[in-house]
């Protein structure tokens, strides 16, 4: 374990708590300088230690004779500068397991395990029943704390999976930016979880051998648990499937709905329209000024007239389109 002094020299924050022999050391944003000190410490290869300083490293596990090294990805929300919209942000986490000694490397973003290292810090109770007396063990603890947090983020994508479900069938509601959104999650979220399940099987092989104590039934409630999130996220990126195409099929059948209105509108206009086309010619018509107005219904006899055969006009094309199947007494409701 460092001294105080040593971590007073570096620049960052590096944090390290011991519980009976087990030591752990958990590093926020880490430094060239603060990873340096650690391989110097406990001799972790250097392909690792610079592993730890990238932030593009896809999930996997490196096993040696007296560690093993993973990198794992874990989601947090992420709350936009403008606005109450959240987005999910895949945040890496680095972790060294050896003999008595559990690093974990990170940005500073992963909260679920900066609170549990909190109080294993405030708390002799806490830090006994999370750190346990091998780093095998608290290793399970580290992983089974984010693996719940992973649980209540699916529950957040449960409960907008039903929000959308009421939200599609309502012709007053567009949802098509929500549907989006959350097919998104879901798809980050499946990028986290399935790596995350084969690297957990892969390191249960080997961390028993840091380990005196039996640890397959806490690791098989592990992978348990993430076998349970996959499930759940299979299925809910086919419920998610199945409202996009509600969603298309709902907005297009009202969107033809429209259409078809105006058409049959636009259609129903064309006799007055062509007739008001001849009557506003200048030449010489029945009913017209030149020839004189017809007054057999009075002053605006010529306007009834021209009425009287644009509306019967109108009838006779919409009880042949009736007639043909395709106006239907639905497309005015």
């Amino acid at each position: 374990m460092f001294s105080r002094g040593e971590i007073d020299d570096v620049s960052q924050k590096l944090e390290a708590i011991t519980n009976e022999s087990l030591t752990w050391i958990n590093v926020q944003k880490p430094t060239r300088s603060i990873i340096d000190k650690i391989g110097q410490r406990y001799s972790f290869h250097e392909l690792n230690l610079a592993d730890c300083l990238s932030k593009i490293q896809i999930p996997k596990i490196d096993k040696y004779k007296d560690y093993i090294f993973m990198i794992l990805h874990f989601p947090t929300i992420e709350k936009k500068e403008k606005g109450s919209t959240t987005t999910l942000r895949v945040n890496q986490l680095a972790i060294f397991a050896g003999i008595n000694v559990v690093v974990t490397i990170h940005g500073g973003d992963l909260r679920p395990v900066q609170e549990m290292f909190n109080l294993c810090r405030q708390s002799d109770m806490h830090r006994k029943m999370q750190m346990g007396g091998s780093s095998g063990y608290l290793l399970h603890s580290i992983i089974d704390t984010l693996v719940d947090d992973l649980l209540h983020l699916l529950m957040k994508v449960a409960g907008n999976l039903e929000d959308i479900e009421d939200a599609v069938f309502d012709d007053k509601i567009t949802v098509v930016k929500e549907i989006s959104v959350l097919r998104r999650d879901i798809t980050t979220l499946r990028r986290v979880v399935i790596p995350l399940k084969r690297t957990v099987f892969e390191m249960t092989k080997d961390i028993q051998k840091f380990s005196d104590e039996d640890l397959t039934q806490y690791f098989d409630d592990v992978k348990d648990h993430i076998d349970k999130v996959v499930e759940a996220l299979d299925e809910s990126k086919e419920t998610i499937e199945i409202y996009k195409d509600t969603d298309f099929m709902l907005s297009t059948e009202k969107t033809n709905k429209i259409l078809a209105i105006l058409t049959i509108l636009f259609t129903l206009s064309i006799p007055i329209t062509v007739i008001g086309t001849f009557y506003g010619m200048n030449v010489n018509l029945p009913g017209g000024i030149q020839t004189g107005s017809w007054n057999f219904f009075g002053t605006y006899t010529t306007l009834i007239v021209v009425l009287m055969i644009s509306t019967v006009s109108a009838l006779l094309m919409l009880w042949y389109f009736r007639r043909l199947g395709w106006v239907a007494f639905s497309h005015w409701s």
